[in-house]
């Protein structure tokens, strides 16, 4: 290739390699960048004393500080306040999606978006319930909603902040918090009334999708099985009746009755005795092996409200027997259900059945409910499993999660949220939707209002404030210090940090002026506003298949020596490169948003397209003409 030199072919190789790993999703993202990271360095491309100096940039610095503030302000209720004014929207769907889709924008302009999102997701799905619609023509315009919300400040997004810190690079000082307000606004805006009056029109109705009552009809698979007399296994534990079937079938005890008395979720080492009814959950061929293997007979029909009554939870009333961590001694079953039985008791909360979906960083991804150990390390049981809107029928053991599929758990209610929390899963939709009451909310409105009127004043940097409101929600307990790097999504930040010094490597080996230059061919032949849009829809397009913070870094060195190659201020390239990272509409994979409600909707790899498409084309002609008026050439 003419004019490339041996570096910059290195470099446009390991970025080809990156951008394809990125769209074949074999490696999460930030195993690629680290692998991008790496190679330019074992080449000398980056010198070894800035090889990983992406991880005290000030962007990084910032996102980590965003996330943690944001933990915050969800442990505070703040946007529970705001969920409870939404159950009392209309049920048009253009109303309800409406006020779900310009609130959540308004929300992810100051906290991560995908958290915002996530907070609204279950108010989403019950309101469609309740109205007797499918929630595919909620959720689309709710992640984009997140999307769109985040061009609004420099905190809203990850490419915002890491704009602002390249202009400073480029000789100006950062953008400030609310120089994205103008253009991100008016993007804002124009977005929302488009999904609202005709953007939710165009997303699929999964109507032949299994209904919301029968999604997870558990009641069926419910039955009562007794210990009989001579049985065995009576004088033995829970476990050691499990371990005959646990192989070859998919049994789960939701149960236990004794004395009239029922025990929800025995503990496993739990010491049967004759006449015991358990509850389990069973389909037809795993029942049939578990009764001819242990000789339990069926007990007495109950009628199926009452079991799913009994295991969704109601009042306990009896108390819980500690699990203990070694095997009940099996030479006396008397003496060993007596030793049992004396261990300190303890009232466990009412259970619950809750509807959550698996994230993307979940632990669950790639295991099985046996292989995590649901049962013993959380205390949950997965009742049943649903893929693209339909609930899966093969053994729940044999089953490996996958980013987007939707659980039906049992949990006791107390523990949800830190079970939930713990495994990486949000809750989707409970039986019968509870918000949480709000606490501390006017405190975490105050810490955050003081850190941002810190940057706003150019008090100090915004990374600065940012951390130092951060460690304030820490010392008033909004945010536990067991939750501050659970909060923080450290895949995004090990993208970052690896992916900063390979797009300086760009810069430093000329890669991105040679990329100018070719636009500078086009920008001779077409006018100002042309180039800005090609270059705003070339990045579109490519945060479409990658990391919108990958997209900004490779674009915004292009951007800075297109404008210098043009003799004009750099703020308006470096805008539109912002604008088009964080407007991934077309593909459920350009940002976590889209892929957490492309399973709750049923949606299709296709079916992102045919709102997407429309509002790409609306953002780009409504920013571009906006950009230059607010930051002229």
């Amino acid at each position: 290739m003419s004019g490339v030199n041996s570096d910059q072919l290195i470099v446009f190789a390991v970025l080809a390699a990156t951008l394809g790993m990125f769209v074949w999703n074999r490696w999460r993202y930030d195993i690629v960048a680290l692998m991008a990271l790496l190679v330019v360095a074992l080449v000398g491309i980056v010198p070894p004393d800035q090889v990983f100096m992406g991880l005290g940039h000030p962007a990084v610095i910032t996102v980590a500080a965003v996330l943690v503030l944001s933990r915050g302000l969800l442990n505070a209720g703040v946007v529970d306040t705001l969920s409870k004014h939404l159950m009392r929207a209309g049920n048009a769907p253009w109303i309800q999606v409406a006020v779900l889709t310009g609130i959540v924008a308004i929300c992810s302009g100051f906290m991560n978006n995908v958290g915002a999102l996530a907070l609204f997701m279950p108010v989403a799905v019950w309101m469609s319930r309740q109205s007797g619609f499918s929630p595919s023509l909620l959720l689309m315009p709710l992640a984009f909603g997140s999307l769109l919300g985040g061009m609004l400040t420099m905190i809203g997004t990850p490419p915002n902040i890491i704009i602002a810190s390249y202009r400073a690079e480029a000789g100006g000082t950062p953008f400030g918090m609310f120089d994205f307000m103008p253009v991100g606004a008016l993007v804002t805006v124009v977005g929302v009334a488009f999904i609202a009056l005709i953007g939710w029109r165009l997303t699929p109705r999964r109507e032949d999708q299994d209904d919301s009552e029968s999604l997870f009809e558990i009641s069926a698979y419910l039955t009562e099985l007794r210990i009989p007399e001579g049985c065995k296994y009576a004088g033995q534990t829970l476990h050691d009746l499990l371990s005959v079937v646990q192989d070859d079938s998919d049994v789960m005890v939701v149960g236990l009755y004794r004395d009239e008395q029922r025990q929800e979720m025995p503990s496993i080492y739990k010491v049967l005795r004759e006449q015991d009814i358990l509850l389990v959950e069973a389909d037809s061929d795993s029942l049939k092996s578990l009764i001819d293997e242990t000789g339990l007979e069926l007990a007495e029909e109950r009628s199926k409200e009452e079991n799913l009554a009994d295991s969704s939870g109601d009042d306990l009333e009896e108390s819980q027997v500690a699990k203990e961590s070694t095997r009940v001694d099996r030479s006396s079953d008397a003496t060993a259900e007596e030793k049992t039985e004396e261990k300190p008791k303890t009232k466990p909360g009412k259970l619950t059945l809750v509807e959550a979906i698996v994230t993307p960083g979940s632990v669950l991804l790639g295991t099985t409910a046996t292989g995590v150990d649901l049962r013993k390390r959380f205390s949950v049981n997965v009742l049943a499993v649903a893929r693209q809107g339909h609930r899966l029928r093969q053994r729940i053991g044999k089953i490996r999660f996958v980013a987007g599929d939707i659980l039906l758990l049992q949990v006791q209610e107390e523990n949800m949220s830190a079970a939930l929390s713990s495994l990486g899963c949000l809750p989707l939709a409970s039986r019968g939707l509870e918000i949480g009451r709000p606490r501390k909310v006017f405190l975490a409105i105050a810490i955050f209002a003081l850190s941002l009127a810190m940057i706003a004043l150019n008090l100090v940097s915004a990374a600065t404030a940012l951390v130092c409101g951060a460690l304030v929600m820490v010392l008033v307990n909004l945010v536990p210090p067991g939750e501050i790097y659970k909060s923080i999504d450290m895949p995004v930040i090990v993208l970052l940090a690896a992916m900063l010094p390979v797009g300086n490597a760009l810069e430093t080996t000329g890669g991105s002026q040679l990329i100018a230059d070719g636009l500078l061919n086009i920008a001779g032949a077409v006018p100002p506003i042309a180039t800005l849009a090609i270059l705003m829809t070339a990045v579109m397009l490519l945060s479409n298949v990658v990391n919108n913070a990958a997209a900004a870094i490779l674009a915004a060195p292009v951007a800075i020596n297109l404008a210098q190659g043009m003799q004009v201020s750099a703020d308006p390239f470096l805008m539109a490169v912002a604008i088009g990272a964080s407007s991934a509409f077309l593909t459920p994979i350009g940002h976590q948003s889209n892929t957490l409600v492309m399973e709750p909707g049923g949606y299709q790899f296709g079916d992102y397209w045919r709102m997407g498409l429309p509002l790409s084309i609306l953002i780009v002609a409504g920013a571009t003409p906006m950009i230059l008026w607010v930051w002229p050439l």
